[in-house]
């Protein structure tokens, strides 16, 4: 049996490293050379440890009486179907003026004049300059207002595949994933009650759960839970748009005795 060189060269490394760790004098009390030793012992102090610089001894301390933590606002409501009543009458959608200000420009453009008709001789021209200007401040108000729902209705939709279509379902129709697999399904988003409930029902809901849904308080801010409710409006107006076609065309057959029809007719004769 023959060694290589390469062999022999580790062997004498292995006694040479042997005898230095028997030869010296290793202190188990101390530890040994730390490498950023702040790493592992925090100058600060942690949270539940002790601390000289307070009366009581604690790091952790309770808030100021009487103030409230940013993002923490408190809701005087129960978890109760009563409450939730009253939150609908009671909590308003911090972006309910900007859709206001959206469907009043929707109606104003509607009652704007073709560019066919001729101009008026009196009032407020193109040749105004303050005309122009509470145009162009109404446009950007506008603008500002479609951006900051746009935004919303985007982390709202991502919120919602997130946590709400593994049972609402991609449509909000009450067919998601969960409930496809013997959970009982939860009604619809798109129609019946969840459409008629004002937006603070629905944020008490999200808030405080509702039946087999549990709170999302804890997962969602609140400025979260808005733009969830937002989303689920987009889906509720999608669904009422293209369902509304559908319905239109659908002839409504006139009764056999009214006077419209053939029959009525006759017997007016």
């Amino acid at each position: 049996m023959t060694f290589s060189r390469t062999n022999v060269v580790l062997a004498v490394a292995l006694l040479i490293t042997a005898g230095l760790a028997a030869g010296i004098n290793v202190d188990l009390t101390r530890p040994n050379y730390e490498f950023l030793p702040e790493m592992k012992r925090s100058p600060a102090y942690d949270a539940f440890s002790q601390n000289p610089n307070f009366a009581n001894h604690r790091t952790l301390q309770t808030p100021v009486p009487g103030t409230i933590a940013r993002g923490t606002l408190p809701l005087h409501f129960a978890p109760t179907k009563e409450d939730a009543l009253r939150a609908g009458e009671q909590l308003s959608n911090p972006y309910a003026d900007d859709f206001a200000l959206l469907q009043i420009q929707a109606d104003v453009s509607i009652a704007e004049p073709t560019p066919d008709a001729p101009p008026a001789e009196s009032g407020l021209g193109a040749e105004n300059p303050e005309h122009d200007r509470g145009q162009s401040e109404q446009e950007a108000r506008r603008k500002a207002a479609q951006k900051r729902i746009s935004d919303s209705l985007s982390r709202g939709r991502e919120i919602y595949r997130v946590f709400c279509i593994s049972c609402h379902g991609p449509t909000g129709a009450g067919d998601g994933p969960v409930a496809k697999r013997g959970f009982p399904p939860p009604p619809p988003l798109t129609t019946g009650r969840s459409a008629q409930m004002k937006d603070g029902q629905l944020f008490h809901i999200l808030t405080y759960g509702q039946g087999s849904m549990p709170p999302m308080a804890a997962q969602l801010t609140r400025d979260r839970r808005w733009d969830v409710i937002n989303f689920v409006r987009a889906m509720q107006k999608n669904a009422a748009d293209t369902t509304a076609p559908a319905t239109a065309e659908t002839p409504t057959a006139e009764p056999a005795d009214s006077p419209g029809s053939r029959a009525g007719q006759e017997e007016a004769k």
